[in-house]
């Protein structure tokens, strides 16, 4: 069944109302019998406790903030949950939390976080409104309690939900998570959302049961019971992890990868670490990185492709010296690239008149184009038609040196490998391409970063820990410097042979 969502312009109260197909499967996640105390923290609309009372449960509390929601719920409570004093202690808390990052929380919010315990105990300016909401919301369980909320992922490996993270583990564990990378689940929100079931106990068990779901379509009932019984199918894929520990990322994948992640960081730890810290403690110096060795930048800005690609065109001496060769993000394969494509690169201050007598094969191009080319963004600055944008890098980019190339971003539905490629001096990037240089103080070559840059562990690793929206991992210049490297001991003979071995085998 549809649910219309009706949604705040501003939403200042981080509200996304949950769809009822999704609200039911949550509900039957519960195993709770009928007399259970149940609370919704942030009921919205009151699909949960809709459905709830169809099941025929009745010992139900609800807060809400906005008066304007669930008016058809006599014992919905209007006022904060955050600040609410509740006695009462709940077998089931379920629902949809709100989400805000701290820097777009309404003034009224701030204040009420400031002058509260529990925020104070836990949290900082630096986290999201959401964590307020599981953390309370644990603290109000009964035990042996659940916790089923929907809400995004990120909380769940990100630096500063670190404090969460541990409270969690320490007061109870998981029992599933369902993971939806690319599904519309919200009406005009693209982030990667979970459902958990966390139970509140003293006792653990060992494992959790997680599903994830990768296809861009809208969940169905068919499509949600597939996934609670874990039925084979290629848009899903189920996982047995280990619970999580104090003081690590939590990373929805196998203990085999989850290992194998913990090895790689563990073999580009800088010398003067030791091996006994946990590698998945929140500190990003423990290893060395490719941001250490690397210099790494986004391609030059056009505004329009299309109006400055010029292969297999007849032009003059002039304008064979104004080409700039390019590669494009489609040509670029795991090593190396398949094709240039020519773009006009004119020199700087050129006039209109200079431009149609000197270059005019390239003045005749740019007429289909010039409405198109002279609505492009002009950041802050008068732009004409026959110019690029942005040459952002471009000093970086002319270096007489050779680079490598990566897709700026790279859907990873359907493979298991990324695609840096080996790129000569000379060629430069646009917008889709992000470049890769040897800093001068580097001494392992651009052929081993190359090398190593393509292996299957690093996939994993920037899978887990890079900028994963959906099934798309972000190649921008902090998710690139952020990953593991591993040096060279240049003391170590073997070392020095394999490093020039492999530079070797990825030359020929």
């Amino acid at each position: 069944m549809e649910i219309i969502v009706k949604q705040n312009t501003k939403n200042k109260f981080g509200q996304y109302f949950t769809p009822q197909i999704v609200a039911d499967f949550m509900i039957t996640m519960a195993d709770i019998a009928p007399f259970s105390k149940i609370l919704e923290p942030a009921c919205g609309e009151g699909v949960f406790l809709d459905l709830l009372q169809q099941r025929g449960f009745q010992h139900l509390t609800a807060y809400e903030i906005d008066p304007e929601l669930a008016q058809a719920f006599p014992f919905v409570k209007y006022e904060s949950f955050v600040s609410a004093s509740i006695a009462d202690k709940f077998d089931l808390i379920t629902g949809n939390p709100p989400y805000i990052r701290w820097k777009n929380l309404e003034n009224e919010l701030k204040q009420e976080l400031a002058v509260n315990t529990i925020w104070n105990q836990y949290f900082n300016s630096l986290c999201d409104y959401l964590y307020i909401f599981i953390l309370k919301s644990i603290e109000l369980l009964n035990e042996n309690g659940q916790l089923i909320f929907i809400c995004p992922e990120y909380w769940m490996n990100t630096t500063h939900s670190i404090t969460l993270r541990n409270y969690m583990v320490q007061k109870g564990y998981f029992e599933e998570i369902y993971h939806f990378n690319e599904t519309p689940i919200f009406d005009k929100v693209t982030i990667s959302t979970v459902i958990f079931k966390y139970i509140k106990s003293r006792d653990k068990k060992d494992n959790i049961k997680v599903a994830k779901f990768y296809a861009n379509q809208k969940l169905t009932y068919e499509t949600l019971e597939k996934l609670r019984t874990q039925s084979l199918w290629q848009d899903a894929e189920y996982l047995t992890v280990s619970q999580f520990k104090p003081n690590e990322r939590w990373i929805l994948q196998t203990d085999e990868v989850r290992e194998e992640l913990r090895l790689l960081e563990s073999n580009c730890r800088k010398r003067n670490q030791t091996t006994s810290r946990n590698l998945f403690i929140e500190d990003k110096l423990e290893f060395h990185t490719i941001g250490e060795v690397c210099e790494i930048g986004n391609g030059l800005v056009s505004g329009l492709d299309k109006a400055f690609q010029i292969n297999g065109s007849q032009l003059n001496e002039n304008e064979l010296e104004a080409i700039l060769k390019v590669v494009k993000a489609k040509d670029i394969k795991p090593f190396f690239t398949e094709n240039i494509t020519q773009y006009i690169f004119l020199p700087n201050h050129l006039t209109e008149d200079e431009l149609k007598e000197n270059y005019p094969n390239f003045y005749q191009h740019f007429q289909q184009y010039k409405p198109d080319l002279e609505k492009r963004y002009q950041y802050n600055r008068e732009i004409h038609y026959w110019e690029w944008v942005f040459l952002r890098n471009f000093n970086l980019f002319n270096k007489s040196e050779k680079r490598i190339f990566v897709p700026c971003k790279e859907r990873i539905s359907n493979k298991n490998h990324f695609r840096f490629a080996l790129v000569e001096e000379g060629i430069f990037p646009t917008q889709d391409v992000t470049a890769i240089f040897k800093k001068p103080s580097t001494q392992e070559s651009l052929e081993y970063i190359l090398a190593y840059l393509n292996q299957p562990i690093i996939f994993d690793w920037l899978k887990c820990n890079g900028i994963v929206k959906g099934n798309i991992v972000e190649f921008s210049e902090k998710p690139l410097a952020s990953i593991p490297f591993r040096r060279i001991d240049w003391t170590n003979e073997n070392e020095v042979r394999l490093h020039n071995l492999i530079t070797q085998t990825t030359q020929q």
